[in-house]
């Protein structure tokens, strides 16, 4: 029996667009991340829908040759990626079905009008452009032309320049770093011994001593790990920075104030890890299992941390471990260098933002007359 093995447009009177249909374009089904947005609904129209198409995609390839290619293709893109497409390729696909278009392929003054909706809800200018890109991932994923390089796509060129002209006073909300004093409010907010807390305490020391992303965190194994006289050394196999896996050490010294090794040892002795993910799933009722925790359970942790610490929890979010130790480090003096190497950032600009932040007042020009 024939099953699917290449995506191609073909019309249809019943499109699957919102789940299966883009799964193999986009990754999996991922809700809207804005509240409020349209996209909740299954779109129902008479829309081009990406589908599978039950052929091999060239003569003499055989099934096992397309689930290699395919399984591969998979892996292309980070699964947060994958998740922000998915949502905002439901969302176009939802405005799309409210106004009887075609979302596949979808003209250019179509996807000009949507866009200018969203900017018009008030939705980020990056925002925006994600959403953009995932309308010309998707057609490039069914084989079709997207509108970015269709006949007529000036207008979407245009009403995007706009788009970018009118919200260029928009400054980016940034989330508050879990600095040296806050995370330690934060630590000391946890009460308790149950492994619960021992799992956040050190989910949170660790996330900021070693300056690491969500998923970086998410995706550490006890084998990664390796405790030595001096700290810790752990392998961080891949991440953000490198995609192909070259593997990249992060050290924590063994310190005091934070107590990142301490704290670590105590949650790996209480849930008894001996391999597998170091930061796992608790149920409800606070029973380990083997599963690791998902990047957006981080973020939920620090918020709620941060909330029992009497801070607002609007105001934080995963990256506020990462963000912590760099402006920590910039507060006090670090070198530069050694932070880029330690929050393996491509480039020094990234790493000054936050050294600049704290040397605006120091040693100023206008000292000595001011």
């Amino acid at each position: 029996m024939a099953r699917p093995t290449q995506l191609r447009a073909q019309r249809t009177s019943t499109p699957r667009v919102a789940d299966a249909s883009i799964a193999e374009a986009v990754g999996h089904d991922y809700p809207p991340t804005d509240a409020g947005e349209i996209g909740d609904a299954e779109p129902t129209s008479q829309a081009l829908a990406i589908v599978e198409y039950l052929s091999p995609a060239l003569p003499g390839l055989t099934l096992d040759d397309i689930d290699a290619v395919e399984r591969y293709v998979g892996k292309a893109s980070a699964d947060a990626t994958k998740r922000a497409y998915t949502s905002d390729w439901r969302i176009f696909v939802a405005w799309c079905d409210q106004r009887a278009m075609p979302s596949l392929p979808a003209a250019p003054a179509a996807v000009a009008a949507f866009l200018a909706q969203e900017a018009d809800r008030g939705v980020a200018r990056s925002t925006i452009g994600r959403r953009l890109a995932a309308i010309v991932f998707a057609h490039r994923a069914a084989g079709l032309i997207a509108p970015t390089e269709q006949v007529g796509a000036a207008v979407l060129e245009r009403a995007l320049r706009g788009i970018r002209r009118d919200k260029r006073t928009q400054r980016p909300t940034k989330k508050h770093a879990a600095d040296g004093d806050i995370l330690r409010d934060m630590l000391r907010a946890i009460v308790g011994d149950d492994i619960r807390s021992s799992r956040d305490r050190a989910l949170l020391a660790v996330g900021m001593g070693g300056a690491f992303r969500r998923s970086e965190l998410v995706a550490l194994q006890l084998a990664d790990i390796k405790q030595v006289p001096a700290g810790l050394e752990i392998l961080v196999p891949f991440s953000k920075g490198d995609q192909l896996g070259q593997g990249e050490l992060v050290v924590i010294p063994d310190r005091p104030r934070i107590a990142a090794v301490a704290l670590l040892r105590a949650w790996i002795d209480t849930a008894a890890i001996t391999e597998g993910p170091l930061f796992r799933k608790l149920t409800p009722q606070g029973r380990l299992t083997a599963k690791p925790m998902s990047d957006r359970g981080v973020a939920l942790i620090v918020k709620a941390r941060a909330a029992a610490a009497g801070y607002d929890p609007s105001l934080f979010s995963g990256h506020s471990l990462r963000a912590g130790f760099l402006t920590e480090a910039g507060r006090q003096g670090a070198n530069p260098f050694r932070m880029k190497e330690h929050s393996r950032h491509k480039s020094l600009e990234m790493v000054g933002e936050y050294v600049r932040n704290h040397e605006l007042f120091r040693d100023h020009a206008g000292d000595k007359f001011l």
